[in-house]
């Protein structure tokens, strides 16, 4: 098994005493070793801190209090050490070449910012039939530009700046258009790296009131946009 010193993985964790512990097994099982999995408790109540400590020196473990998946990557930016950076989900789950398919991009390429894999959504197994009708959601392989997929250099990273904290779902569809106006330079791999769980506890199903979100991330990028058009032709 290869090791580097490069990379940092971040983990938000809320509430997920049920899926944290595959997710983080699927970033130590990876070919390619990260330097640091650094886990943020977002003020979870349930058994996620028990579990994850359970890995000992393999995690770096910090709590805070809830304040959002948004702020909890980003104090993981704050932790990391590594040149690159890659964020997991607690209850998604990693293909374990992820993170060399990704790393070999950026030695072929140095002028690469930033690296996407191709993501499927999976039923939990814990999921009944009745469930699972309940849960929709494409079962395709789709370009997955979405935190869990990605792999970045800290310093492109910073070039957009942290993920927009009073945003509770959506700071990553947010980052990635910044991340577009500041021409970052992407690539995506035609290869499935991120496993999506499917289950009766994802944000969007608890809460879907939350996706109000959405429309103002889109109105923020809209207003941007024109922003900069007019400046560009004063």
């Amino acid at each position: 098994m290869m090791a580097n010193d490069r990379i940092s993985v971040i983990i938000p964790v809320y509430n997920c005493e049920r899926y944290v512990e595959e997710a983080v097994r699927s970033v130590i099982g990876q070919t390619l070793k990260p330097c640091e999995i650094i886990v943020v408790d977002d003020g979870s109540t349930d058994k996620s801190a028990d579990i994850v400590k359970r890995f000992g020196e393999k995690v770096s473990y910090f709590y805070q209090p809830n304040g959002g998946a948004a702020k909890a990557r980003n104090v993981g930016v704050t932790k990391a050490s590594g040149d690159f950076l890659a964020f997991l989900d607690s209850d998604d789950v990693w293909v374990p070449d992820k993170l060399a398919g990704q790393l070999d991009v950026f030695e072929r390429n140095p002028s690469v910012d930033m690296v996407f894999g191709h993501a499927q959504n999976f039923h939990s197994p814990e999921l009944t039939v009745e469930m699972k009708a309940k849960i929709q959601g494409p079962m395709q392989a789709m370009p997955g530009r979405v935190a869990g997929a990605l792999l970045i250099k800290r310093s492109s990273f910073l070039r957009v700046g942290f993920f927009e904290e009073s945003l509770r779902v959506g700071e990553f569809i947010d980052w990635y258009f910044k991340a577009k106006e500041k021409n970052l330079k992407g690539v995506l791999l035609d290869k499935v790296l991120l496993q999506r769980r499917l289950h009766g506890s994802n944000m969007g199903v608890r809460d879907k009131s939350l996706r109000v979100d959405y429309a103002r991330i889109l109105k923020a990028a809209l207003d941007r946009k024109r922003k900069n058009v007019d400046g560009a032709n004063e």
